[in-house]
């Protein structure tokens, strides 16, 4: 048989476990599963010593498009994805101006079918106006879910109330994806802290009972109105012992930081280069987390990668904006995790592609299956590497992980049966696609 692409001699994961097995592509799909040494195609990947994992996915990342392109854009952050072996984004909707009505929704459609390196999928953020409007914006092509901020943001994109919650919630019917600190809380303690207290404080201020009470009350209401939501960066060891009681209603992301760096030595070590809502917190919440990601708890993993520029995270706290880059240093870092021993392949790759693929309603990806888009992320799990600043595509330059040595490399990003990145160098043109999901 003859096919576009085939990729030979890997350790393909394939949704039953690991095998060694060739893989033919044919019209951006996966065609065969046991390709044969007979077969041929245009192109043919040797995966040798590699593992083929299916095409990884970051459901969580703020490109600031529109918005301020020396800091991020889609061009930059898509393509700083495929360096790190991301092959689907989702985009937040929090930009400037916001994604909230369908003239945004549409412009960025058409911009990130042109612009993007990967595939591309797009939050709508739920307003007080646009709230009526909500089942139909989440019909839009590419539009992965409705983001509402309970907490932490500003404008129209604050809905913190118990009755603004739950007109959301009425509206539509797909899994609603929710920044879940309580608000009220959140500024019932500003008065506590003052300009120029130690970047440790952002955790004091933004503390467990914040992410809880918020968590506990959406819950609540999506039972009440029978719509599934998303709990993104889960940070508490509270809410994850609750959540697994909520699965009616609620599944679950963790970030990798929350699972990577604890305070206060974070803190203490990156200062505002370590804040992030929620914050970063102490070791039993990091304990907590692997926990949860062990025991079947946690749903999807996360970067919430939310760049900004140096110069804006060297003001004092609490006026140093919060957010940190991630996209290109995820895949790094897990599978970093997994050579020490704290996750399986397997169990990172059901985070980090099936699990957004079902929580959701992905269309055709999560999977090294038969009919399903040929995406891969190829990787070196036994290659010694050093996250640094100068590998950072991202224009504002930086990386939380800055210096840390990791075992795990993505050394090809395939994203349809076409090579978007191999050896840390980008291939031919911005070619993504926007993504498909469930009606």
């Amino acid at each position: 048989m003859h096919f576009d692409l085939i990729i030979r001699n890997g350790t393909c994961v394939l949704p039953w476990g690991e095998a060694r097995t060739d893989i033919g592509v044919r019209d951006g799909r996966v065609a065969s599963l046991t390709a044969g040494v007979a077969d041929d195609a245009d192109e043919i990947v040797d995966a040798a010593g590699l593992h083929v994992l299916p095409g990884l996915i970051d459901p969580h990342v703020h490109l600031r498009d529109p918005g301020d392109a020396t800091v991020e854009s889609i061009p930059t952050g898509t393509r700083a994805a495929a360096l790190g072996g991301v092959t689907t984004v989702f985009d937040m909707p929090n930009t400037a101006p916001a994604i909230t009505d369908a003239e945004m929704v549409r412009w960025k459609q058409e911009y990130a079918s042109r612009e993007s390196w990967v595939d591309f999928a797009m939050y709508v953020g739920a307003t007080r106006a646009n709230t009526p409007h909500l089942g139909e914006y989440e019909r839009f092509d590419g539009v992965c879910a409705i983001k509402v901020f309970a907490g932490s943001s500003t404008g129209d994109l604050m809905i913190e109330d118990d009755e603004g919650i739950r007109h959301v919630l009425e509206h539509g019917h797909r899994r609603v994806a929710f920044h879940s600190e309580d608000e009220y809380r959140l500024q019932a303690r500003k008065a506590m802290f003052t300009p120029g207290m130690p970047y440790d404080m952002h955790r004091v201020w933004r503390d467990e009972e914040c992410a809880f009470l918020g968590t506990r009350r959406i819950v609540a209401l999506a039972r009440r109105t029978g719509r599934p939501v998303h709990i993104l960066h889960t940070s508490t060891a509270e809410e994850l012992a609750y959540l697994p009681e909520c699965r009616d209603v609620a599944t679950v992301e963790v970030l990798v930081n929350h699972l990577t760096q604890v305070a206060p030595d974070c803190y203490d070590a990156l200062g505002a280069l370590a804040i992030m809502n929620p914050p970063i917190r102490d070791r039993r919440h990091y304990e907590a987390s692997w926990e949860a990601v062990r025991n079947g708890t946690v749903d999807t993993i996360g970067s919430d990668h939310a760049p900004h520029s140096l110069e804006a995270k060297a003001r004092p706290w609490p006026a140093t904006p919060a957010g940190l880059t991630g996209v290109q240093t995820l895949v790094p870092v897990m599978l970093d995790h997994v050579n020490a021993g704290r996750l399986s392949l397997g169990r990172m790759v059901d985070l980090m592609a099936a699990g957004p693929a079902r929580v959701y309603g992905l269309q055709a990806k999560g999977r090294i299956a038969l009919g399903y888009d040929a995406d891969f992320t190829l990787v070196d799990m036994k290659a010694q590497r050093r996250i640094t600043n100068d590998w950072i595509a991202t224009p504002a330059g930086w990386t939380p992980f800055d210096g840390m040595a990791v075992t795990g490399w993505p050394m090809a990003t395939i994203v349809r049966g076409h090579a978007v990145m191999r050896e840390d160098t980008i291939l031919g043109t911005p070619s993504g696609r926007l993504a498909r999901f469930a009606p």
